[in-house]
């Protein structure tokens, strides 16, 4: 007979190894599983001259089997090595070709079981190019629209591991192409045993780094990376297929065409490559090429490997190269002014650099930011004229204040004017975005008309959000409001044609209601009439039951918050349901903007992937996008983090159970990412029974392990140690009591949510004695795509939430 000691221990075991066994994939409920499998509504790419669309038929959810083909995780990279492209999952299948003006749709044949990219257009709309990935690489097509035809210019012989595979010339007839160079030799194999030790070494050189993943580990992966980066750059003629290629292969972080088609913009990696940093900051040669023999033209810079960029700096010497698009051939660039340090005091932090061709002379300064240039467009020059201006963003640190000025190139040329001056958290003062277009060499500048430029934007109100579009005198910076979405429909700006006085011009929206999915519209503003473009229909009528409502509510100091409650279908007034709290928290500098109102109650409800809303269909009332602000000093305002997401979750459990349709002692929360990360921390430190449950899902929980900042954090682990500490869940495992569920791609690859955080966490928990749960995703990275991942993820939060909120024990 076996001691009563050893029978014990044999159960113990046999207990610790089924609570840590590989299981099936769940299914979630047939109500969900009908909404997963339902075919997503195709997307729509529209041709630059809007006289033609193309649907694009989409994939839901693609098998896990596509996400498990190999993969290379190099220098921030992931490769499909058979094909030498993005390790991605199959998400384009078909496409078909559709007249705006008369509705006349034409499918377009293409091969068996296409996987095809996002097609691009040409200036003039009447061709598009586009890739199709077969088991062995990466053939290109191309379109013609007249035909509804299309075309194979090429083998599986397209370079798409990094970078545009395909770019248009500017004569809009040939493209550039990235081509895997001929006579590659095979895939460097793996050392059956290591030549030595992989070793690293800093000789006092400051260099903080964020905690990247997928980075070069040996000499092996830097021949990995050698050989499925390096590519061979062409014009392939798309009349005749006929195909030139240009200089010697190498790694290009950048290859693009001046805008008169005389020259290439080269960037070239170049070792030593980093261990540390992703490709992007290896270092790198940047030159002119000529476009007829691919011979460099001029020398512009040799940018050294970045190891050692300031936390939310910037590198020294010159970068961001690009073509001015309203110039022949003159490029710009930006130079820190201020060592690329945010914290150093500079009265300047930037300045704009530009060089024209033959590029003989010396580069001209022509402005200089206060703060750190944060964006750029050119303007559309007016017919006959050969004045360039553009619309240039710089972003201030301190405040966190965006202003836009408004810059005429040239020595006479007027004084730089302030355009936009507002705080980035301000929702409801966002002026809106510059419509732009494409110029006939294929340039994107923004739209000007009449003297005048187009703004759209979401027109966030108390009320929700009401798109519109303004029209905007670049005299005067004047601005006319030619219309606003009004009624019980949502509709959204896409794109203002050239149909119509500028005045009042025609304009293409989507238009969605509660009941309607979105759809394209042509509204014509002078006569005040519209008709439709597409005319999708719900797929999942069932779903229209759901009820939602912005609601607005207060913390305890004040600060206004705001949500979208949802409610299930079938909801009967005054039942009190179990609660789900879905929040992300976001820093902001002052309380008069931490609760402006997000989102909109009259759009087309859609739930899909591993959404939250799920839970409503499993007897839930979820409140969306909870206020979880951060307010305070962006330098110190992590201080009290804690305290103030506690506040927050508090006022909004307080909201629900006011308005009558929540049980305030059935409640959780749950988030995703940085959103994971405040779910563990509410548990670690809200009081006892304000949560029933939390589910985090790729998290980070030890900042530790991030010690050169994280999210908006700006000091390092050693310049505030304590608040790195205080807000590491990890560190309070020993007070999360309340069952915790978390989830985790096994592959996840965004900085600092390492799958280890989760394991660790977990580890903790469950040896300080909690309730808690580790479900861990094969093949699955930051966000979940699998079919059979999704499935399981809605599963385990539905029956986690059903046992410890829903009929708790207790």
């Amino acid at each position: 007979m076996k001691s009563p000691t050893l029978i014990a221990l044999g159960a113990l075991l046999m207990s610790t190894s089924l609570s840590a066994a590989q299981t099936q994939y769940k299914e979630p409920p047939a109500a969900i599983r009908h909404v997963l499998d339902t075919p997503p509504t195709p997307g729509v790419s529209l041709d630059p001259s809007s006289r033609s669309m193309l649907l694009l038929h989409r994939i839901g959810l693609p098998p896990v089997a596509d996400l498990a083909e190999p993969m290379l995780r190099l220098a921030g990279s992931r490769i499909n090595p058979a094909t030498n492209a993005p390790h991605a999952p199959r998400r384009l299948s078909g496409f078909t070709l559709k007249n705006v003006a008369d509705g006349v749709e034409r499918l377009i044949t293409l091969p068996p079981d296409a996987n095809l990219s996002s097609p691009s257009w040409s200036a003039d709309g009447n061709r598009f190019v586009f890739t199709n990935t077969v088991a062995n690489g990466v053939e290109l097509w191309v379109g013609d629209v007249a035909s509804a035809k299309v075309k194979k210019l090429t083998g599986p012989i397209v370079n798409a591991a990094a970078g545009p595979a395909v770019r248009w010339m500017p004569d809009q007839r040939s493209v550039l192409v990235r081509f895997v160079p001929a006579g590659r030799p095979p895939m460097p194999a793996a050392p059956k045993t290591p030549p030595g030790p992989n070793i690293q070494e800093s000789t006092g050189t400051t260099a903080p780094v964020r905690t990247y993943q997928d980075l070069l580990q040996s000499a092996h992966d830097e021949a990995l990376f050698d050989w499925v980066m390096t590519a061979q750059l062409a014009i392939v003629n798309l009349d005749s297929g006929e195909r030139r290629d240009l200089g010697t292969p190498a790694i290009f972080s950048e290859s693009n065409p001046s805008p008169n088609g005389e020259f290439l913009l080269i960037g070239r990696v170049n070792r030593p490559y980093s261990y540390a940093v992703p490709e992007n900051l290896f270092p790198e040669t940047w030159e002119i090429w000529s476009v007829t023999d691919g011979k460099v033209i001029h020398p512009l810079a040799q940018i050294p490997l970045r190891e050692n960029i300031p936390t939310q700096g910037v590198e020294t010497g010159p970068r961001g190269f690009d073509w001015i698009d309203t110039q022949p051939a003159t490029l710009e660039w930006t130079e820190a002014l201020d060592g690329g340090d945010p914290r150093n005091k500079a009265e300047h932090r930037d300045r704009l650099m530009m060089l024209a061709a033959p590029f003989k002379g010396e580069p001209v300064e022509w402005h200089r930011l206060q703060h750190r240039l944060s964006g750029m467009s050119w303007l559309e020059q007016a017919p006959g004229s050969t004045e360039s201006r553009a619309m240039v963003s710089e972003f201030e640190r301190e405040r966190r204040w965006t202003r836009t000025w408004l810059i005429t190139l040239g020595a006479n040329a007027p004084a730089p004017r302030p355009v936009f001056d507002r705080s980035i958290n301000d929702r409801y003062n966002n002026p809106g975005s510059p419509i732009s277009e494409r110029l006939a060499n294929g340039r994107t500048v923004v739209k000007v008309a009449d003297g005048s430029i187009y703004l759209r934007g979401e027109g966030a109100t108390p009320e929700g959000d009401r798109p519109f579009l303004d029209r905007m005198n670049l005299a005067d910076l004047a601005k006319e409001r030619l219309w606003r979405n009004e009624g019980d429909c949502y509709e959204t700006v896409v794109d203002v044609t050239s149909a119509g006085p500028a005045a009042k011009p025609a304009i293409i929206t989507s238009r969605e209601t509660k009941e309607q999915p979105p759809n394209l519209m042509l509204r014509n503003l002078a006569a005040g009439d519209s008709r439709p473009l597409t005319a999708f229909t719900d797929p999942l009528p069932e779903l229209r039951k759901i009820r939602k409502e912005i609601i607005t509510y207060t913390r305890d100091d004040g600060t206004p918050l705001s949500a979208t409650m949802y409610l299930p279908p079938d909801y009967v007034a005054g039942t009190k349901l179990p609660l789900l709290i879905w929040a992300y928290p976001n820093e902001v500098s002052d309380a008069a903007t931490a609760g402006q109102v997000a989102g909109s109650t009259i759009r087309f409800t859609q739930i899909g992937g591993t959404s939250h809303l799920f839970l409503l269909l499993a007897g839930y009332a979820v409140m969306d996008d909870a206020s979880m602000p951060v307010i305070g000093d962006p330098e110190t305002m992590n201080d009290t983090f804690v305290k103030q997401i506690v506040a927050n979750a508090r006022a909004a459990i307080d909201k629900a159970v006011a308005m009558g349709v929540a049980d305030g002692t059935r409640v959780a929360v749950a988030g995703h990412s940085y959103g994971a990360f405040m779910t563990a921390n509410l548990l670690a430190h809200a009081p006892p029974g304000m949560f029933r449950a939390g589910i985090a899902r790729s998290g980070a929980y030890n900042r530790t392990l991030t010690p050169f900042g994280f999210q908006s954090e700006r000091r390092s682990f050693w310049e505030a140690r304590d608040v790195y500490m205080k807000l590491s869940p990890f560190t309070y495992a020993d007070q999360i009591k309340t069952p915790l569920l978390m989830i985790h791609g096994e592959l996840d690859n965004n900085p600092g949510t390492f799958p280890i955080q989760s394991e660790r966490l977990f580890q903790a928990v469950k040896g300080q004695g909690g309730t808690v749960r580790l479900v861990m995703l094969p093949y699955e990275s930051h966000g979940y795509q699998g079919r059979e991942s999704v499935g399981h993820v809605l599963e385990e939060m539905i029956e986690w939430l059903d046992r410890y909120v829903k009929n708790p024990a207790n």
